[in-house]
């Protein structure tokens, strides 16, 4: 499935390279909640888990939803222009008009585009996995139904029902949501602005040098190649009639450079994540990793064989990539490919045995997730396919 962004006349003029602060942010909470997918943010997100205040820590848990696989869009910078510190692009974040904010809000914490209360159903819809013509994710691109779509179609019953099926976190969160809009926001930006001073400020000013080397880079590949610079990034390619970029991703979507400049946000704690989003109204953000040299260790070679005897399934692959954006319930994975719960429990059962997922609860329900360490012993070239 492809993310699409067409180039439009003089692209050129309308791409740029920048850092935000509050992006790297959110990727390092990202990686904090799932630190077994990121290799690259071991050690922070280590030294994080044993140093700092239960209290914090908890509450990052609470409010992870919101920079899960389709982070919310708020959380990627919002305007184009130079670099912005931490306390500029939380002050973005306020000064968003509350219908916006809630939209985009909505958005994350169902991990689909052009959802809230007010959208279709979206059987089988996710965080960011990829299923359907919209995400994660974060890492996924998100652009929204414009003003006045909360008053749709689908109801905040019936958005606090999807909720509830897909975590009590997010249930908790879209709750908090709907009743103080507000008061939401308020709450969000101050445990940003506390997690930022405890945790973070010195990962960025380690990350900092390295983070604008990038861009200089990009900046001068941007200046020999023009827009090409996007078919750099990891899945891209570029095509022809009408010129455009095209992102082999687990979900659709489509934006424009006509309409709106595009920003590249360079990142460590993204990797191995590309993340593509865009929003009506607001520049469209292709936050993509900067390499830190992780590796694999050695694995066996029965684990090796186990491992890929449970792939030579055109289904389980998908299941992997599906399982790789989000944590999902034996239902909800029968759902979206269309089986019977016992018939997906066969083929979760030949993941499990071959050591290639992973299982957590979350009240009754039990959670299964790819394990991405494992992947990667079987192959780097695997684990990027299964990213895309």
């Amino acid at each position: 499935m492809p993310v699409v962004i067409e180039l439009g006349p003089a692209p050129e003029q309308r791409i740029s390279t920048r850092l935000s602060p509050l992006a790297e942010l959110c990727a390092c909470l990202h990686a904090l909640d799932g630190p077994r997918h990121h290799p690259a943010s071991r050690r922070w997100a280590g030294a994080v888990l044993e140093g700092a205040d239960e209290r914090l820590l908890e509450r990052a848990g609470g409010w992870a939803p919101l920079w899960g696989a389709f982070r919310a869009r708020y959380l990627l910078p919002l305007t184009p222009g130079p670099e912005r510190d931490l306390e500029e692009e939380l002050a973005q974040v306020a000064r968003l008009d509350e219908e916006t904010f809630t939209t985009m809000t909505e958005q994350a914490l169902v991990g689909k585009n052009g959802h809230g209360p007010g959208s279709g159903p979206d059987p089988g819809s996710g965080n960011g996995s990829g299923h359907g013509p919209v995400p994660a994710s974060d890492h996924g691109s998100g652009h929204g139904p414009g003003p006045g779509s909360r008053r749709g179609g689908r109801t905040p019953e019936r958005f606090l029902a999807r909720l509830r099926q897909l975590s009590e976190r997010r249930f908790a969160l879209g709750l908090r949501l709907l009743a103080d809009p507000s008061g939401f926001r308020d709450a969000l930006l101050a445990f940003l602005s506390a997690v930022a001073e405890e945790v973070f400020e010195a990962e960025w000013t380690r990350l900092r040098p390295i983070l604008e080397a990038d861009a200089r880079v990009r900046s001068h590949e941007h200046s020999r190649y023009g827009p090409a610079v996007l078919a750099g990034f990891p899945t891209a390619r570029m095509e022809q009639d009408p010129p455009r970029v095209v992102f082999d991703k687990l979900y659709n979507a489509r934006a424009s450079l006509a309409d709106h400049p595009c920003l590249l946000v360079p990142s460590l704690h993204i990797n191995p994540h590309l993340a593509i989003k865009h929003y009506p109204g607001f520049p469209v953000v292709v936050q993509y990793p900067v390499r830190d040299g992780a590796g694999a260790e050695p694995t066996a070679l029965d684990v090796v064989v186990r491992g890929l005897r449970a792939l030579d399934e055109p289904l389980r692959i998908r299941m992997c990539r599906a399982l790789l954006r989000q944590s999902m319930t034996t239902t909800e994975l029968a759902t979206q490919f269309e089986m019977t719960p016992p018939q997906m429990s066969r083929h979760l059962r030949k993941l499990r045995e071959a050591g290639m997922v992973h299982t957590h609860r979350e009240g009754a329900r039990v959670h299964y997730q790819l394990d991405e360490a494992a992947v990667r012993n079987l192959g780097v070239d695997l684990l990027s396919a299964l990213h895309r």
